[in-house]
């Protein structure tokens, strides 16, 4: 299959000693990892992750998968396996929690204590069980099995299923890095035991599934920054996620080299660093860590500010140092480095940071004129040694978006997995498999879940339809005062705008217009049924064609229409 089906129906009721594979988030996206295995009545859920709201969702601070697919069915749930540690496969658990605290988390030493941290601030303890590459797990009905795999966070793993119905080996997020800062490469050993051993189904990771050859090794990185260190007249500032460890140490590395002191900014750099330092995942030299606060006793080229802000999200640090809202003022002659690469849909939000940046005079680097990162995902040269090395019978591609899922599928084509075969589906696509033989038994809805603030799930799709209309298009109130028995308007229409760029004067035309049309419709036979809100919609509808006519706007239109009591 080389396409994504669409109009799939809803999956039947799972027969005995059939696993369903059911696919919540990460599929058509990039971000919202998370996938449910159910046999017998117990379900597995491996990675509960977050996506990261677009300029389109003006107001969201997260996306979470849709999770009312498994609510009603909370006790069946064996655990949770956790491949790694970043919050598109992570962010999500406290919300799950939340319903069922004691579901055992299952997943490396830094993966969980990453977790755990966050369960601290919603103030969940959990049950944690601590795996390395190697380990066994027996969930009945599912037995899993650990392996070691690179990313660009340590400790990550892939997980090897075992059930009744069949073996199901799903990556997480992976490369084939040779050289690792952490010496701690994808086990190709382990792999091919599996692939002895038989995958039935396979569910690798696709973001780089359309990039050919090899991911460049990290070790590339350490070099080109101890050079832009070496050149950076002024203050260096880096830009990373907070939970990417190897590129912290290979800042810190190039501050040594270059005797500069570094400074973590933003609350979760602090904080992930910190728990990585604690277990030995970063090596940080004595004396070279300084607190943000006391940036201003050293001179400008002393210091090197690593910082969160890497995708251009508004209330992270350099968003803030771009726009003058933060301690940190941006001068000339600083160095900022963006040490990631873009997360599709982000690209506005980035592009808009740097050339803040730039308006400001520092001097930005980034992955697009220096090789200052390097992809934490598997390119297709690397996805085609897994296929080789494990022949699996059926291939779900899961993390990435309709694009990549594509391009994986017709990778695993290429070295003899039969089209048919090929699994491909976005978020909320199930796959039933029985012996061993796999087959896409339908979808569920997989919408998505907003949090804004301290609501979970409130905001809809109208709510940021609206808050867009208002931020680029503005709003017009309009209050009047009918009476219903005289069926006259006794005051206004009132007309105010905000954001329209034209006065309010521009309205005074409308305001006969307004009247007359809704005396008009009080005064025919049948105004008795005629609701307050039949009224509003008079009003708006007789605005917004006048204002869409004149003034070639869509601005929100907000209606008051308000009963005269005459004996009051």
């Amino acid at each position: 299959m080389t396409q994504i089906p669409t109009d799939l129906p809803k999956p039947p009721k799972l027969k005995k000693d059939t696993l369903r594979v059911l696919t919540l988030g990460g599929l058509g996206e990039v971000g919202r990892n998370m996938t449910v295995y159910e046999l017998n009545g117990k379900l597995l859920v491996v990675d509960c992750g977050v996506l990261f709201p677009e300029e389109t969702q003006p107001g969201v601070d997260l996306i979470l998968p849709d999770l009312n697919h498994i609510l009603d069915r909370l006790d069946d749930i064996v655990a949770i396996v956790l491949t790694h540690g970043h919050e598109d496969h992570i962010g999500a658990v406290p919300y799950l929690l939340k319903r069922r605290p004691d579901i055992p988390l299952i997943g490396s030493q830094l993966t969980l204590a990453l977790v755990e941290a966050k369960l601290q601030e919603h103030r969940i303890r959990s049950t944690s069980i601590a795996v390395e590459a190697g380990d066994v797990e027996d969930l009945r009905p599912f037995e899993c099995e650990f392996v070691a795999v690179n990313h660009s966070i340590p400790d990550a793993l892939a997980v090897f299923i075992r059930t009744k119905a069949g073996k199901v080996l799903h990556t997480g997020d992976f490369k084939m890095d040779q050289l690792p800062l952490d010496g701690r490469i994808t086990d190709l050993r382990h792999f091919s035991r599996l692939g002895e051993e038989g995958v039935d189904l396979f569910l690798p990771d696709s973001t780089n599934a359309e990039v050919p050859g090899f991911t460049p090794t990290e070790k590339n990185i350490g070099p080109v920054l101890s050079d832009v260190f070496r050149d950076a007249p002024k203050r260096i500032i880096v830009a990373s996620f907070s939970s990417h460890v190897h590129r912290v140490q290979q800042v810190i590395d190039a501050a040594v080299e270059r005797g500069r002191k570094v400074a973590l900014c933003g609350r979760s750099m602090v904080r992930n660093m910190s728990i990585a330092e604690k277990l030995g995942y970063l090596q940080v030299p004595d004396n070279v860590l300084i607190d943000l606060k006391h940036v201003d006793n050293y001179r400008e080229d002393e210091v090197v500010l690593m910082c969160t802000g890497s995708q251009g999200e508004p209330m992270a640090a350099l968003s803030r140092m771009a726009s003058g809202d933060h301690r940190i003022q941006i001068e000339q002659d600083d160095t900022i480095v963006l040490a990631s690469s873009l997360i599709p849909g982000n690209e506005n939000s980035v592009y808009r940071v740097i050339n803040g940046l730039l308006k400001l005079g520092a001097n930005v680097i980034h992955k697009g004129n220096a090789k200052v990162h390097v992809s934490g995902h598997a390119a297709a040269g690397e996805l085609l040694y897994c296929y080789n090395i494990l022949e699996p019978n059926y291939v779900l591609p899961v993390h990435g978006e309709v694009r990549h899922l594509i391009a994986n599928g017709k990778l695993a084509m290429e070295t003899g997995v039969p089209e048919e075969n090929v699994l491909l589906g976005e978020s909320g696509v199930a796959v039933d498999m029985r012996n061993g033989e796999a087959r896409i038994s339908g979808a569920v809805d997989c919408g998505y879940v907003y949090v804004d603030g301290k609501s979970v799930g409130e905001i809809t799709d109208q709510d940021l339809k609206d808050r867009r209309t208002l931020g680029e298009e503005g709003f017009v109130s309009i209050v009047i005062v009918v009476d219903r028995k005289t069926k006259r308007v006794v005051a206004g229409p009132d007309i105010h705008a905000r954001g329209v760029a034209e006065e309010d004067s521009v309205f005074t035309p409308m305001i006969p217009k307004i009247t007359e049309a809704l005396e008009e419709a009080l005064n025919e036979k049948s105004s008795k049924r005629l609701s307050n809100h039949q009224m509003q919609q008079i009003v708006r509808r007789t605005i917004g064609q006048w204002i869409g006519r004149k003034l070639r706007r869509k601005p929100m239109i907000i209606p008051v229409v308000v009963e005269h009591n005459q004996e009051g």
